[in-house]
């Protein structure tokens, strides 16, 4: 389980504690008036450019009123959307984020909205649509892996979170387990540590390794920062490597436990999302 790098100080002067950075990105806002397509992102209602597309067509209306672009919002404040009430799911000022195990193959959202076979859902529910409803009504996944690989998935139903999240995820290492077709060669294993794309861009590859295989398949543990599923799988191919699967087990901090089976998910703890938060700063203004 990963550790919050979260420092308490003994003693000190009076009671008073200072918190740490980690702590501080944790910590839940306290939420003024706000516009309202960011409340609405933030509830995990909408993103903010749907959101403003219902402004836009007078679909929202606060306090009876039709609503504007750059309208803000208070908790006390009552928004209907097509006349309905909008209710603020309870906690929602508490950031909440799921660390899911995705199957290879499995799809996140529900097959009806990606254009697969909607009958194929009645059997079991897409990855995301079995998650808690208490935590929001659409969850947005932070650099999802291509649909053919799998492992480690991060959702979170809070736009704000997964906004700061995304800008976040290049400076975050993360590990990959990427099963070869044989084994290879030092030229190859030499070009996959070189880390360049396609388009020249430059990954920055802290280490790859054999991690053991079957038959005449091979799995290397690869590891870098900034990387996401399909910037592994070009790697590796660039080098003429036969990819048969490419698994996510660390993003950042978080870490797919063995102890979470294939579709199967988990909320990650205040301690966990402080250690993310951390290593995922959001960038300096200006």
């Amino acid at each position: 389980m990963p550790r919050a790098p979260v420092r308490r100080r003994a003693g000190g002067q009076g009671s008073r504690m200072r918190a740490t950075p980690a702590a501080q990105a944790a910590a839940p806002p306290s939420h003024g008036p706000e516009r309202l397509q960011k409340m609405l992102a933030r509830a995990g209602l909408a993103s903010r450019r749907e959101a403003e597309g219902w402004i836009r067509a007078g679909r929202l209306t606060v306090n009876g009123e039709v609503a504007t672009l750059g309208g803000r919002v208070g908790v006390h404040d009552q928004v209907r959307l097509d006349g309905r009430l909008v209710r603020s799911r309870a906690g929602a000022d508490e950031a909440r984020a799921f660390v899911c195990h995705r199957s290879p193959g499995e799809p996140l959202a529900a097959p009806g909205a990606t254009g697969g076979d909607p009958a194929s859902a009645a059997a079991r529910p897409a990855l995301l649509q079995r998650l808690p409803r208490r935590a929001g009504r659409r969850f947005i996944t932070v650099s999802p892996m291509p649909r053919v690989d799998g492992g480690l998935e991060l959702v979170t139903a809070d736009g704000e979170l997964a906004a700061r999240l995304q800008r976040g995820v290049r400076d975050l290492l993360s590990e990959f387990g990427v099963r070869v077709r044989g084994e290879l060669n030092q030229t190859q294993l030499a070009g996959v540590l070189g880390g360049t794309l396609d388009s020249g861009a430059q990954l920055h590859v802290e280490r790859c390794a054999t991690a053991g295989g079957e038959g005449a398949n091979r799995w290397y543990t690869f590891a870098a920062r900034g990387a996401s599923g399909k910037d592994v799988r070009q790697l590796f191919e660039r080098q003429g490597a036969l990819i048969s699967r490419v698994m996510r087990t660390h993003l950042g901090p978080v870490t797919l436990e063995r102890s979470l089976g294939r579709g199967q998910f988990r909320e990650l703890s205040a301690a966990e999302l402080a250690a993310l938060l951390a290593e995922a700063p959001t960038p300096a203004a200006g």
